[in-house]
């Protein structure tokens, strides 16, 4: 009696130690952040515009439509959604019996000096047994019926894969709105550079025609003694230089329009556009409202949140995983050593329940590192949410403040722009009267050219900045 008292202190003993882990801690998001992202911004909260009533370019809009429908990185996010779904499906059932229709024969020979070889001799002459019942040697076995397994989930472990999984479906549909996101400000990005090459080409063209006129002021010049060779080979030199740069502008045009194409799932062609930037393409300013609302807004930090909830379900599905798991096995069925006995009933009807604990005891170190990288997984989904929450807000903060200071250079750069313009008429009429030298009329049609390249520059900026700012707060995928 002692003796066995002694098993039952050392199963139990064994049975708590399965139960000892470490410590589990679940990491909670952090969601503080400053009231305002500069001095006298909004204080309430905004409703985000689509991104549909923030531009007013219908050629843009039809590109980000076609490649809402076609770009490739998009539809490998469906995919990772499909993918994720699958993990619900899987997961749904895993509380649920298992239950499957099995069929089988087998045929079992008996050695004559055995246990079950005499045992069964000895049934042949038994007056208990009819004819029927005679167990033959070698003993045939068939069985048709139904098999069942079940783990009842009394810690949670399989609960807690549930939440894994869900969360993991909900961020990987987060992870899709982000793509939109990103894809909706890379195309309207990608757009306005494009509109700004198209001017940067057109001032190019105007300024060689300039450039060929004085160059041919000069070469007339010299021949009536008025001018040097100098004067013609670095009028003829400019001449060259801006032919060089228009040359380059078009290369850089040309793989505008290819990324263009390849966001919209497509092969290089024409993109049909109104090519003035100084258009309204776009909605001029943004109401920001206040920096919580990007934890909402954002698809991002979204997705970030929604790991992390998966992380910390799959640490509480590592840590049940030691303690003991309740299984009940069971099958019901018709089975017989005589195939043609099979469907007689109730004579073959056989059934089978087991229910039992089982704890893991000696080794465990496949569910110490699961714990272990569940728990840096958790961990690295804790500092990826930070990451992000702080990232969004400085890239807002970073929007806005570009937003100022772009409209305070555009706004100098065109009164430069506009002097500088009337620079070159000036010293065309001073060189032909003789109060100018050549080297005035150069200075002057280079500073023309440059100003007027920065001012398509801050222009672009301008607008890339506001999409930008929306990207910041979230917009694009709603």
């Amino acid at each position: 009696m002692k003796k066995n008292n002694l098993i039952y202190i050392l199963i139990l003993s064994g049975v708590l130690l399965s139960c000892k882990t470490t410590e589990l801690t679940t990491k909670t998001i952090n969601n503080k952040l400053p009231k305002n992202y500069v001095l006298n911004n909004d204080s309430a909260s905004a409703k985000l515009l689509k991104w549909r009533e923030l531009i007013f370019d219908k050629h843009l809009v039809s590109i980000i439509d076609t490649a809402l429908k076609h770009n490739f990185d998009l539809k490998i996010a469906l995919q990772k959604i499909e993918i994720s779904r699958a993990g619900i499906k899987f997961t749904k059932g895993i509380c649920l019996p298992e239950i499957g229709a099995s069929a089988s024969v087998g045929q079992r020979k008996f050695g004559e000096y055995t246990m079950d070889g005499v045992g069964n001799y000895d049934t042949k002459f038994s007056t208990n047994i009819n004819d029927k019942q005679q167990i033959p040697n070698p003993l045939p076995d068939y069985y048709v019926g139904l098999q069942a397994s079940w783990e009842i989930d009394l810690w949670g472990k399989l609960k807690n894969k549930k939440r894994a999984a869900a969360s993991k479906f909900i961020a990987s549909q987060y992870g899709k709105d982000l793509i939109i996101t990103n894809l909706v400000a890379e195309i309207s990005t990608t757009y306005f550079e494009l509109l700004a090459l198209d001017n940067e080409i057109k001032i190019l063209e105007n300024n060689i025609i300039l450039q060929q006129d004085a160059l041919d002021i000069v070469t007339i010049q010299k021949q009536t003694g008025k001018a040097n060779e100098l004067a013609v080979e670095l009028m003829r030199a400019q001449l060259l230089n801006s032919k060089t740069i228009l040359a380059d502008v078009k290369q850089q045009l040309i793989e505008c329009e290819s990324k263009l194409n390849f966001l919209c799932g497509g092969y290089p062609k024409a993109i049909v556009r109104d090519t003035s930037i100084n258009s309204e393409n776009i909605i001029s300013s943004i109401n920001t409202g206040i920096p919580s609302d990007i934890l909402i807004n954002r698809a991002d930090i979204r997705q970030a949140e929604m790991e992390l909830k998966a992380a910390n379900a799959d640490v509480k599905s590592a840590k049940a995983a030691f303690y003991p798991s309740f299984n009940i096995n069971a099958f019901l069925g018709l089975q017989s050593f005589n195939a043609l006995l099979l469907l007689e009933t109730p004579a073959s009807l056989a059934y089978n329940a087991l229910g039992g604990l089982a704890a893991p005891l000696l080794n465990r170190r496949k569910l110490k590192a699961d714990l272990m990288s569940s728990k840096a997984e958790q961990m690295q989904a804790y500092i990826n949410y930070e990451k992000n929450v702080v990232n969004g807000f400085i890239e807002v903060y970073n929007s806005l403040n570009n937003i100022k200071n772009t409209k305070e250079m555009h706004d100098t750069k065109l009164e430069e722009v506009t002097i500088l313009k009337q620079s070159i008429s000036t010293s065309s009429e001073l060189f032909k009267a003789g109060r100018a030298n050549y080297m005035e009329i150069i200075l002057a049609q280079k500073n023309a050219l440059q100003s007027q390249m920065e001012l398509i520059d801050f222009k672009k900026r301008q607008n890339i900045s506001i999409i930008n700012l929306y990207r910041s707060l979230g917009g694009g995928w709603k």
